[in-house]
């Protein structure tokens, strides 16, 4: 045996001296970024297209109109990097500017969220130890859910020509919009596997990260199902449920724009005079709902799925502004 080897017990030691001083990057150091991107990362963190969108277009509009120039990492690193008391200046000045460029209270509030969004996420990488405290613009309580009538739905839908591929596709996608208030989103990420010829849907509701499942009438499962096998193709249980059918999209996603694009044309058609958006079919389905009801608020929100009986509240109180505005008319001329 050689003299100069060291002892079972010795080598053990200098192994577990060599581990404890060897860099904790060493196994990590592909996964861990020293300078992480926040708005990247923040925008991935996010499961909706939409809101990815929104929360982009809301920071971009920060950072060019405090720093002319469009956000990288390093300059919202830098803002990251800021002391509190001057990040609450910078961002107090910034809903100063929008005040005055005559935003409405919610446009500036939004995008005084998506901010604050940011600065928590920067918070939570480690880049960051403020949080931004600037007060939201007080907003009327009122809020404007109207939309169209009974009739006027009815209306549009009997426009919609069953005969023709674009007709089934716009036939379906009303009874939902109405028969179900289901937002555009929630229609636009559906797949084929999502719906259930049994009278179920799993939609993908607003903020959320797993599917809920909903019931629908059988006239919309008929509807739907009359679309898909009009529609033909790849019916493989990942693909859209509702696509589009024009020369230079054929079969892909219809998205939420495609939808709001469709039910304008739709309405205009019909010569409804307001506007109509997708937004507009849920209010108007919602209030249906509650005049049906008589009020029923908790009725009203198994339709809508709104978190907040309050939400459900407004559309109420609105519902009888409208009305009385109604009798106010009829007695124009009668005093």
């Amino acid at each position: 045996m050689s003299s100069d080897r060291k002892p079972t017990d010795l080598v053990i030691v200098e192994k577990l001296e060599n581990s404890l001083e060897a860099k904790i990057e060493t196994y990590f150091a592909g996964v861990i970024d020293s300078d992480p991107d926040v708005l990247e990362e923040l925008l991935k963190s996010k499961n909706s297209e939409g809101t990815r969108r929104a929360y982009r277009r809301d920071i971009n509009d920060f950072f060019t109109r405090m720093t002319a120039l469009r956000p990288n990492r390093d300059s919202i690193l830098e803002f990251l990097h800021l002391s509190g008391h001057k990040a609450t200046l910078v961002v107090t000045k910034y809903r100063a500017i929008l005040n005055e460029a005559g935003l409405s209270p919610n446009t500036i509030n939004r995008r005084l969220a998506a901010i604050k969004s940011l600065v928590a996420y920067g918070r939570s990488l480690g880049v960051c130890n403020y949080a931004v405290d600037v007060d939201n613009i007080p907003v009327q309580a009122y809020r404007d859910t109207s939309g169209c009538t009974g009739e006027e739905f009815l209306t549009v839908i009997k426009g919609c020509d069953l005969c023709t591929l674009v007709g089934k596709r716009d036939y379906a996608l009303l009874l939902l919009l109405w028969g179900n208030a289901l937002r555009r989103n929630e229609i636009s990420t559906l797949d084929v596997g999502n719906f259930n010829t049994e009278g179920t849907l799993y939609i993908l509701g607003k903020g959320k990260q797993t599917r809920v499942k909903i019931n629908i009438p059988k006239s919309t499962v008929n509807a739907i199902t009359d679309w898909l096998i009009a529609r033909g193709g790849d019916m493989s249980q990942n693909r859209p449920l509702f696509t589009s059918v024009d020369f230079q999209n054929a079969g892909h996603r219809l998205t939420g724009d495609g939808i709001y694009k469709i039910v304008k044309r739709l309405f205009k058609r019909a010569g409804i005079e307001k506007h109509m958006s997708p937004h507009r079919c849920r209010h108007s389905a919602i209030t249906a709902v509650l005049e049906k009801t008589d009020g029923n608020v908790r009725k009203a929100q198994k339709l809508s799925r709104h978190a907040k009986l309050n939400t459900l509240q407004i559309y109420d109180d609105n519902r009888n502004r409208d009305q009385l505005e109604m009798s106010e008319l009829l007695m124009d001329g009668l005093e």
